[in-house]
C-alpha cells in the first residue's frame, strides 16, 4: 500500500523551462557537498556515525544556504532510509499525525523513515513534544533544521533525544568552489574581471544558494566584454546582510559589540555598531545598550561615560538618524578608549547576595533614630557619633548589623577615577582602624 508522502519514481517531463542552477548542482553524494567538511569528514561526527553504521536523530543548526537540506537528503540515500520533508511553516497537528502514521507503515514494510523538517523552530512546544514517542520507539529518524539557535528554541526533551550538528556559513574559498562548478556545467566562464568576481561572490555573503541564483543572472547576461565591479554593482543589487533584530543575530552582534567596548578595541566597536546599523537595529536599543556598558564595565573609573552615554542618547533623540546616529558612534568611542573597572558591578552584585542571605538582620541600634521615649529606654540612638563633630568630619564607626562581619565589598582598581577613590578608601581604612583600636 503507497502513501501520499512516497515520491514517484516517474521522471518529470521537460518543459520550455530548465531546472534552476541550484537544483541541478545539488550534490549527488555528501563527498561533493562544499563547505561543511568538519562534520562530514570520516572523523567528524556525521562521517563517524555513517562509518558506523548507526544514524541518530539530529538538529542541522546553521544559516541559510549552507547545505541543511541537501545533507539530510543525501543522509537518507546513504542508510537507506525513505526521505521525507516537511515545513514547520505549513504543517499542523494533523498533517504530523499524516506523517507519522505513513512512517509506521513503511515500518511494517520493513523500510525506515527519515523525516526532515525545515525551520523546525516554528513548531510550538505541543508540536515538538509530539515528535518524542516516534523518535523513542524508532519510528522516525528526526533531522530538523535551523537557522536559530537551537538552546533557546527547542525544548530540553526534544534536545535530549537528537545531536545538534553545527554547520558553518561558506567561506570566500568554499564559494569560489561553487563559481567553478557552477562554470563547468553552464559549459563557459562567467563574463567577469577577476575583482569583479570577487565581488560576486562577496555578495553572497556566505550562503551558497544566493550565490548560484546570481551566477544564473550573470550567466544569462549576453555582453561583449567582462564586467568590471562598478558594472557589476549597477546591474545586481548587493545582497542585505543576514540580521534578524529578534533572533539568534542580534544577541551575537550585541555581544560583540559590548566585549569589543570591554576590550577596549575602538575600531571592532564601531565595526560591530555599524553592522547592527546597517541590519536595521533601533538606534535607541543601542543607546540604551551602551549607556549600561559605561555603567557595567567603565563604573567609577570614569564617571563622565555615563553622562556621555545619556547626553549621546539625548542629541540622537532631538536630530533623529542619520546626524543622531554619530554622537551615538562618538560615544561608542569614548567607551573603548575609557579606563576599565567593574569593581561597582562586582560590589553591588556581593551586596545584594550578601542582603540575600541576612534579609532580616536589623541596623545597629547606634544608629537608628529615637523619636519615642520607648524607643531612647530600648537603646536606639545610644553612642551615635555625629560624624561631623569628629576629626577630619569621620567617627569611623560600624554601620553593618551588629551579627555581621565587616565585609570587603567594593575594591577599586588602580585605573583611571578609581585610583583616586581606592587612596580615600584606604586612608578611611586606616583612621577606621586607629579609633576602633
Amino acid at each position: 500500500m503507497s502513501d501520499l508522502f512516497d515520491r514517484a519514481d516517474i521522471e518529470a517531463p521537460e518543459t520550455a523551462h530548465p531546472r534552476p542552477l541550484a537544483d541541478r548542482l545539488r550534490p549527488r553524494t555528501l563527498s561533493e557537498v562544499i563547505g561543511q567538511d568538519k562534520v562530514l569528514a570520516p572523523e567528524g561526527p556525521l562521517g563517524a556515525m555513517l562509518a558506523a553504521g548507526s544514524l541518530s536523530s539530529l538538529i542541522l543548526w546553521g544559516p541559510p544556504g549552507v547545505g541543511k537540506t541537501t545533507i539530510a537528503r543525501l543522509l537518507a540515500d546513504a542508510t537507506d532510509l525513505d526521505f521525507v520533508q516537511i515545513s514547520a511553516i505549513f504543517t499542523g497537528i494533523p498533517d504530523l499525525r499524516k506523517v507519522f502514521e505513513a512512517a509506521r507503515l513503511r515500518r511494517t514494510q520493513g523500510r525506515g523513515t527519515l523525516l526532515f523538517v525545515d525551520e523546525i523552530h516554528r513548531f510550538n512546544k505541543a508540536q515538538q513534544d509530539g515528535f518524542l514517542p516516534h523518535m523513542e520507539d524508532g519510528t522516525i529518524v528526526l533531522v530538523g533544521a535551523t537557522t536559530e539557535n537551537p538552546s533557546f528554541e527547542l525544548n530540553a526533551a526534544l534536545l535530549s533525544r537528537a545531536q545538534v550538528i553545527v554547520l558553518e556559513r561558506l567561506s570566500p574559498a568554499d564559494l569560489e568552489r561553487l563559481v567553478q562548478r557552477a562554470e563547468k556545467e553552464i559549459g563557459r566562464a562567467l563574463p567577469l574581471k577577476a575583482e569583479a568576481r570577487a565581488a560576486l561572490i562577496e555578495m553572497a555573503d556566505g550562503d551558497g544558494r544566493a550565490l548560484l541564483n546570481l551566477i544564473e543572472q550573470v550567466a544569462a547576461w549576453k555582453l561583449a566584454a567582462p564586467l568590471t565591479t562598478e558594472a557589476l554593482a549597477s546591474r545586481l543589487m548587493r545582497r542585505a546582510a543576514k540580521y534578524d533584530k529578534s533572533g539568534d543575530e542580534h544577541y551575537n552582534l550585541i555581544s560583540a559589540l559590548h566585549k569589543s567596548v570591554r576590550g577596549s578595541d575602538p575600531d571592532a566597536a564601531l565595526y560591530w555598531f555599524a553592522r547592527m546599523l546597517e541590519g536595521g537595529e533601533d538606534p535607541r536599543f543601542l543607546a540604551r545598550r551602551l549607556t549600561r556598558m559605561a555603567v557595567e564595565d567603565i563604573g567609577l573609573a570614569d564617571p563622565q561615560a555615563q553622562s556621555l552615554c545619556l547626553h549621546a542618547w539625548e542629541v540622537y533623540e532631538r536630530l533623529g538618524s542619520p546626524e543622531g546616529e554619530l554622537a551615538l558612534a562618538q560615544a561608542v568611542t569614548y567607551l573603548a578608549l575609557a579606563p576599565k573597572s567593574n569593581a561597582g558591578y562586582v560590589a553591588y552584585k556581593a551586596a545584594r547576595d550578601m542582603a540575600r542571605k541576612t534579609g532580616s538582620e536589623p541596623p545597629p541600634k547606634h544608629i537608628l533614630n529615637a523619636p519615642t521615649r520607648l524607643m531612647k529606654d530600648q537603646g536606639y540612638g545610644a553612642g551615635y557619633a555625629y560624624d561631623h563633630d569628629s576629626e577630619d568630619a569621620f567617627s569611623g564607626q560600624d554601620y553593618f548589623p551588629e551579627a555581621m562581619k565587616r565585609p570587603v565589598l567594593y575594591q577599586p582598581v588602580e585605573r583611571g577615577y578609581e585610583r583616586e577613590l581606592k587612596k580615600r578608601l584606604d586612608w578611611f581604612a586606616r583612621l577606621r582602624a586607629e579609633r576602633n583600636r
